[in-house]
């Protein structure tokens, strides 16, 4: 087996968690694998796996092995698919919103494996900011104003979003009318995992943005909570409205000041500035752009 194959092997392992599995995905024996990755220490004089009668988990010197495994073998690929003019094929790392996941991309999913069936997706579900280089991912799809980074960024949506509360909620401190009415009221707030911040509500409508900061009876740092907090009556939110659709169908939340909209925000696709945009990564960008736009509103490309 040439070195090309062993790393292949190796990233597969990883992956999988399993000598066997591995084998079994690549359709080698599985006392070739154990040969293959014996070998392979022996070349590199490191331990590159920790091996445990229920799982196989990389050492430090393995996670290191493995991202520039990734970044050798992609770049193999693509190499070999833009003179090929092939289909992309290949594991895809992304990292997703898991609520932008569920809602916008898991139900094309078939979709889009009939379109381009020899990728292999694999996505990771979180809502912390993570190192797409130091954890492998090929790109990430993230929601809301992108910070300065060395990372490439394609907007793929511009989500709408609502002000909103529940009927109990509106009983019990009135129904705003403006700004000015809003003294009194009590807010869900969501705040950042990395730095505590709470954004205060924002409305549109005139000349500039206008900023409330509001008491708040419940505060949270993942948006299944903040939507649960709101849908218990414990304050207005502001929220994309693919969140509280069916809420709102079933007036189960009432949006508030509709005259002066929050700000819509854009979802985007990013990747590391150093890698090109490989065929695997145009596909899914041009793939999640289409499913944006049809699950939501027209998509527009930065």
């Amino acid at each position: 087996m040439d070195r090309l194959d062993a790393m292949r092997l190796f990233t597969r392992i990883v992956e999988r968690s399993s000598f066997t599995q591995a084998a079994i995905d690549t359709g080698v024996p599985r006392s070739t694998v154990t040969q293959v990755i014996n070998q392979l220490e022996q070349r590199l004089n490191v331990r590159l796996l920790q091996r445990t009668t229920r799982s196989v988990k990389p050492t430090l010197d393995g996670e290191a092995y493995y991202r520039r495994c990734l970044s050798i073998l992609d770049d193999v690929e693509d190499a070999e698919g833009a003179f090929a003019g092939a289909e992309p094929k290949g594991m895809l790392r992304v990292e997703v919103q898991g609520t932008l996941a569920r809602h916008f991309l898991l139900p094309a999913l078939p979709a889009f494996f009939e379109r381009y069936p020899e990728v292999e997706l694999s996505m990771s579900e979180s809502d912390r900011w993570v190192d797409l280089v130091q954890e492998g991912m090929d790109c990430a799809l993230r929601y809301g104003k992108l910070p300065d980074s060395e990372l490439i960024a394609r907007q793929v949506a511009m989500l709408d979003r609502v002000t909103c509360a529940t009927p109990g909620y509106l009983e019990r401190y009135g129904t705003p009318r403006d700004l000015a009415s809003l003294r009194g009221h009590r807010v869900v707030d969501i705040r950042t995992i990395t730095t505590g911040h709470v954004t205060p509500l924002e409305f549109t409508g005139g000349a500039a943005l206008e900023s409330v900061q509001l008491p708040a009876t419940f505060s949270v740092t993942g948006p299944e909570s903040y939507i649960a907090g709101t849908r218990l009556g414990l304050g207005i939110a502001q929220m994309p409205r693919f969140h509280v659709e069916n809420d709102l169908k079933q007036g189960t939340l009432v949006t508030l000041l509709d005259h002066l909209p929050p700000p819509s925000v854009p979802v985007s696709l990013v990747y590391p500035r150093n890698r090109q945009l490989s065929p695997r990564v145009r596909a899914f960008l041009a793939w999640a752009t289409q499913e944006f736009a049809r699950r939501n509103s027209p998509a527009r490309e930065s």
